[in-house]
């Protein structure tokens, strides 16, 4: 899982003084395969199962029972050798463009395009060299202080509900979000300029709080970010409740997301179950959207007058702030069977979206992972989406969303083949 090194330090607060006075390790995941999507060439992608990564992590015994820690980590895409991945299909994603036809063909071909460019990022636009963590903390006697960017506390209930754990064509969070596909995201996955207190008792029962200020979230747009969790880990048990919000740059409620779930593992058997609900009226990439309008289309628009201009500029605001929207409810239900050396994963999951294009999504997966040694395994993934109305939902992997189908309301279906080598 992606969040274990972090479950990992937390469980160091309760245990016996053996460590060493320090340590720093140096750690990573390559993880490469190939994919075949409906209507698309097989395509050779990054981090299928878990994203490609080098990290480097230490801690220090300080005395009193305090340890420093910290954590970088930063992607890396074996498909291409840099930070910022790309989608797995180049269709353009139509929603957020939806009811804007009053503007001028070509236009309108250029905001998509601006949008979700060919070829352009789809993760890291920015190139961050350390985007997916960047932590220093303190661990005491009575939990950890942790302060930079981090995984939210939502989102790990999210991904212990996730019966493909995060990853490949099978991943819950293929069909989560809203109908705008990766532009509107589903959950906050990590906060940047955020500290976060997390506890963990004897017993199993743990916990964290998470908050950030100006640029948190995501994708830095946050005005504050706040996030806790309660999870139970033990005799068999990884399941929790979490809640995160964000504000944008108005101080208005952002991406709202609550998630219950989580596994129950039984001799060779281990279930799944997750429900996560999500809500953004004010979406925080709404100033962007706005402001790329406001500095590079409307002077061109100058020559055909104030009162034209003002017009086109009212169609473009009225349906992006409309189609920006999430309201949905997700579930999903899961299992993993060991058998010898490897394991069968299945799942289903169900996307209802609330809004008035009703653009439900249902994801079905099935899946075998097999470990060739302790370090390295292969797995292979069958997954099916079926959309309604206006989605375009299709399934990516774990370091690159999937993108969109040719036509909304298609349905999507995906082979994915790979290896994972954790070093």
């Amino acid at each position: 899982m992606k969040t274990k090194f972090i479950a990992g330090v937390i469980a160091t607060c309760f245990a016996a003084p053996v460590m060493a006075q320090s340590s720093i390790q140096i750690y990573g995941v390559a993880d490469a395969g190939i994919t075949k999507t409906k209507g698309e060439s097989a395509r050779i992608f990054s981090g299928g199962a878990d994203g490609s990564r080098i990290g480097f992590k230490g801690t220090e015994d300080i005395g009193g029972g305090y340890k420093a820690i910290f954590n970088l980590e930063a992607r890396v895409e074996l498909d291409t050798g840099t930070q910022t991945p790309t989608l797995i299909t180049d269709n353009p994603g139509l929603y957020l463009t939806k009811g804007m036809t009053a503007l001028p063909p070509a236009l309108l071909a250029g905001i998509r395009n601006a949008i979700q460019p060919k070829g352009g990022p789809a993760v890291n636009p920015e190139k961050a060299l350390f985007d997916r963590t960047a932590m220093v903390g303190l661990i005491t006697p009575v939990g950890a202080v942790l302060l930079g960017r981090m995984y939210t506390p939502g989102y790990e209930v999210f991904a212990a509900a996730d019966a493909f754990e995060t990853g490949t064509a099978g991943t819950w969070g293929g069909i989560t979000g809203g109908a705008a596909g990766f532009t509107a995201l589903g959950a906050d996955i990590r906060s940047q300029k955020s500290v976060q207190y997390r506890i963990a008792t004897p017993g199993g029962l743990g916990g964290s709080i998470m908050y950030g200020g100006k640029q948190s979230g995501y994708l830095g747009r946050y005005n504050k970010f706040q996030g806790i969790a309660v999870t139970y880990k033990a005799n068999g048990f990884d399941v929790g409740v979490g809640h995160n919000r964000g504000y944008d740059w108005m101080d208005r409620k952002s991406l709202v997301t609550t998630t219950v779930g989580g596994s129950f593992t039984t001799g060779a058997f281990k279930f799944f179950a997750g429900w996560h609900d999500q809500e953004n009226n004010n979406s925080a990439l709404l100033r962007d959207y706005i402001g790329a309008w406001d500095t590079s289309i409307a002077p061109t628009l100058a020559p055909l007058g104030a009162p034209t201009a003002a017009a086109l500029r009212n169609v473009f605001v009225t349906n992006i702030t409309r189609n920006s929207q999430v309201d949905a409810t997700s579930y999903q239900l899961g299992a993993h069977y060991k058998m010898g050396a490897g394991r069968i994963m299945a799942s289903a999951a169900r996307q209802n979206d609330h809004t008035a294009s009703n653009s439900d999504a249902t994801l079905l997966a099935l899946g075998y992972d097999h470990n060739l040694s302790k370090r390295t395994d292969v797995y292979t993934v069958v997954a099916k989406i079926k959309n309604q109305n206006d989605g375009q939902y299709t399934p990516g992997v774990s370091g690159s969303p999937g993108g969109f189908t040719k036509v909304p309301g298609d349905d999507s279906h995906t082979f994915q083949v790979g290896i994972r080598h954790r070093f």
